[in-house]
């Protein structure tokens, strides 16, 4: 804690609040005794100036591009690591042994497999319903079918309703899609490794054998990584509002993933692939950039800048590494909608309107490619985004049930409806 206060003038009085410093980012003003003092409330719509808790998991320096797991920067881990090994990382706190993975692996796969009673649930859906419509549904269910790991109070429940849900998942996600194309749901398999596993679940069918391209399932694998978890964004504190109550994890994870599921947060890549196809060509980029310029056509570059984000965004260069990968070896390196991706890459790196406003490309710019290559329709985009995320929500889920300081959720308002008034009876309005 820093030994500097913050001064706040009111009329004739004079508060004094302390100044909080992390071990990495900008000092806070302790502001928790501003209401006893004073009287008054702060007024930060967004929360954009607002810190609403401690924690230890995952840093962003926007102006640098940097993006931290638990210290380590997210181009290592992407380059070395494994979307296991950074669920043990986010989960524990530590990189694991070489026996501390094993088991941790092997914990996950033996819990890859749902409740077979929840097939009846799926059935319950639409045959057309939107893939996260059910995933939001079934993993809310969870606490249904899973008793046994609802009582947030026991260390060992909660231990076991998070590896069930890093679990499940993919196989609720891989079910949601399976159901969505008519297809029989495919069941886990315990020899394959998760990113793997999740490919199979989704694209085998009994009628002949489906064998995972490494290469897909190592940019699979890079997409849950660099999705894994991203600081307190929208879907992240509504987790965390939801477990200040102390619903189950399984309510608060399906909180999650019904913001996700918002276009303005996890539908991002969608809107970006989209874009991508409509500009079409590469030589039909101007066109569209002196559209994204003119501030009364509603057109806007989507997949680029960030509300956190300055600067290049650290996730982008690896992903845009894994689409060529991916395109290269699915035979469509000339795909034209990568083309226009590089080619309006290049453009808003260079072109003083986008430097300016520092609009770098995103890690959706390029994701939603890699999804489209690996034959993944647009409606499951948010889905994959969701069974990625799932492991940073548990992570800060569990680290606010830890905190000492943990209290229910409770936003104040600035009030602008009607002052106190009488009833008037109806036949007389």
């Amino acid at each position: 804690m820093s030994e500097t206060t913050a001064k706040l003038t009111l009329g004739d009085e004079t508060y004094e609040f302390p100044v909080l410093s992390g071990t990495v980012g900008p000092d806070v003003i302790d502001i928790r005794s501003l209401y006893a003092k004073t009287g008054l409330f702060t007024y930060d719509p967004g929360f954009t100036s607002t810190a609403a808790c401690d924690s230890a998991i995952t840093y962003i320096d926007g102006d640098k591009g940097e993006l931290l797991y638990r210290g380590y920067p997210i181009e290592q881990l992407a380059a070395k690591s494994s979307y296991i090994e950074v669920c043990y990382l986010l989960l524990y706190g530590e990189l694991p042994s070489k026996a501390e993975l094993a088991d941790f692996e092997n914990r996950v796969t033996r819990h890859t497999m749902v409740h077979e009673q929840m097939h009846y649930f799926y059935r319950g859906f639409r045959r057309d319903a939107h893939p996260m419509a059910i995933v939001t549904g079934v993993v809310g269910a969870m606490a249904a079918f899973y008793h046994d790991s609802t009582d947030i109070s026991d260390p060992m429940q909660r231990e076991i309703a998070s590896i069930r849900m890093v679990a499940k998942l993919p196989t609720i996600a891989a079910m949601a899609y399976k159901y969505s194309v008519g297809q029989p749901f495919v069941y886990p398999r315990n020899d394959l490794d998760y990113a793997s596993n999740f490919l199979h679940m989704c694209f085998a069918v009994p009628a002949e054998e489906y064998k995972v391209d490494p290469v897909v399932a190592k940019a699979m694998d890079r997409i849950f990584t660099l999705h894994a978890d991203h600081e307190q964004n929208a879907s992240t504190s509504t987790v965390r509002l939801s477990g200040s109550s102390d619903a189950n994890p399984f309510a608060c994870i399906a909180a999650g993933v019904a913001c996700l599921w918002g276009p303005a947060h996890g539908g991002a890549n969608e809107a970006a692939l989209n874009m991508l196809r409509e500009i079409g060509t590469v030589d039909r980029i101007p066109e569209f950039i002196e559209r994204a310029k003119d501030k009364n056509d509603p057109f806007r570059l989507m997949g680029f800048g960030h509300r956190v984000y300055k600067n290049y965004d650290p996730r982008a260069a690896v992903m845009q590494e894994s689409a060529r990968e991916v395109l290269e070896l699915l035979g469509v390196e000339n795909n034209p909608t990568l083309q226009v991706a590089q080619e309006l890459e290049k453009i808003a790196l260079e072109d003083p309107y986008f430097v300016e406003r520092k609009l770098y490309p995103n890690v959706d710019f390029y994701s939603g490619i890699i999804l489209d290559a690996i034959g993944f329709p647009t409606s499951m985009f948010t889905a994959i985004f969701a069974l990625s995320r799932t492991v940073g929500w548990i992570a800060q889920w569990k680290e606010m049930i830890g905190d000492p300081q943990k209290k229910i959720g409770r936003p104040r308002q600035l009030y602008h409806g009607a002052t106190t008034r009488d009833y008037v009876d109806i036949a007389q309005r």
